[in-house]
């Protein structure tokens, strides 16, 4: 691969993953304190993600693969979405009510943004002979934008300062995220040309767009267990996306969206480790680490503190490697390894349906319903308070990490529970 050619995709996953760090961390906050949306208000906003992810699916296979090149459509996209996240930014600019406006225009927002995922993976692919080898140095600048988006939000704009966020500049994320995709908007017409794979006029089929022709690896009891356990592990997950940032600010944290930046790096290095994990104890015993991990990582939020306990909400947020590579990375390569070559594509459709798609769209809602259930608001001398009681809203979604990780481990019993995997 030219040089120039992996400075434009690694610009490209940089730019895309920045975007989306940009805003999501700290919308809760944004809509909680800004807004002052109430718990199932927030769940709604955040489900934006999951309806996304369903409909996804049928942007790329529709359209993408069909009649434009990939490239084309992600500067489309990009532009679109930078004029959605500039009128979120208007929203929360003129008001400190919740407008359902919000509601709608990130739900478009991500029905659109979910599909560049795909394509920013495709366009990269498209340009490489060794997938596994020049892959992960380009995919890592993602993950890099992702934390530098955080430490520019807490240490370079510090929108994310307790005075900052009680005088509504948290709205300015979206500013920065709009400008941030309309630089990508532009930046992706000169990116690698990326053809259709799909020829035109070939019959469209929606069982394999939507993974379904994957729905027969359900007969094995074992894959059944891991797919249910999948979608109920995605419960407790919603919890953190949504609420982690709002709570860290609650309590007094300084910094908290540069210190939530901790997980991404972590990630890394739990991603690293992976393999050789995987390759001692197997699928089971790692996946059921990534269950585990969620439920002490919402424990130590329970209890920790801003104070002289702040080291218990820090290995909570490093946990995040374990949470996700441990739980989510494993699940992809069992799901690759059952499917065989016939359904692989279909397999992992089907799998990201059920987490991102059904899993979270659960759990946002029932995120939300804790959150409201457990919020009280009093009015003193005609000053409104809202307290929170964060140690139960945390202890829930322990409790169902616990249940799903014991429901895992009683009943999910493959004895070809090792795939392969390359290091």
């Amino acid at each position: 691969m030219k040089i120039t050619t992996r400075l434009q995709l690694s610009t490209m996953m940089f730019l895309e993953f920045f975007i989306w760090g940009a805003w999501f961390v700290t919308l809760g906050t944004f809509l909680i304190n800004n807004l002052h949306a109430s718990g199932a208000e927030t769940g709604a906003v955040f489900s934006t993600q999951s309806w996304g992810a369903i409909i996804a699916p049928f942007i790329i296979g529709l359209i993408a693969d069909r009649y434009f090149n990939a490239e084309k459509i992600l500067g489309v996209l990009h532009l679109i979405g930078a004029f959605l996240l500039y009128e979120v930014y208007t929203a929360g600019a003129v008001t400190s009510v919740y407008p359902p406006s919000v509601f709608y225009y990130l739900l478009f927002y991500m029905i659109l943004y979910m599909p560049t995922l795909a394509l920013v993976n495709s366009i990269s692919f498209n340009q490489m002979k060794d997938t596994e080898k020049e892959f992960p140095p380009i995919r890592v600048w993602g993950t890099i934008g992702w934390i530098v988006a955080g430490l520019a939000i807490s240490f370079v704009f510090l929108w994310d300062s307790a005075e900052s966020v009680s005088s509504g500049l948290m709205k300015n994320t979206f500013l920065l995220a709009s400008i941030a995709s309309l630089i990508l908007g532009i930046f992706s017409f000169t990116l690698p040309k990326t053809p259709p794979k799909v020829t035109k006029g070939s019959q469209v089929k929606v069982s394999e767009i939507l993974g379904l022709d994957a729905l027969k690896l359900l007969k094995d009891k074992n894959f059944l267990i891991f797919f249910i356990a999948s979608i109920l592990i995605c419960i407790p997950l919603a919890f953190y996306y949504q609420y982690a940032n709002p709570f860290l600010q609650d309590i007094g944290m300084t910094n908290p969206t540069a210190k939530m930046s901790l997980g991404q790096f972590f990630e890394i290095f739990f991603l690293l480790m992976l393999p050789f994990f995987f390759k001692k104890f197997g699928f089971k015993i790692t996946i059921l680490a990534g269950m585990l991990a969620w439920a002490v990582r919402y424990a130590l939020f329970a209890y920790g503190n801003a104070g002289d306990l702040t080291f218990m909400l820090i290995i909570g947020i490093i946990l995040h490697g374990i949470c996700y590579d441990f739980f989510f990375v494993s699940g992809q390569i069992y799901t690759n390894a059952k499917a065989g070559p016939k359904f692989k594509s279909a397999a992992q459709g089907l799998i990201t349906l059920a987490t991102y798609g059904i899993g979270m769209l659960i759990g946002f809602e029932i995120a939300g319903l804790i959150k409201d259930a457990y919020t009280t608001t009093s009015i003193v001398n005609g000053v409104s308070t809202v307290v929170s009681n964060w140690k139960m809203i945390w202890i829930i979604p322990s409790g169902i990490a616990v249940v799903v990780f014991l429901l895992f481990a009683f009943a999910f019993h493959d004895k070809n529970e090792k795939p392969v995997i390359h290091t």
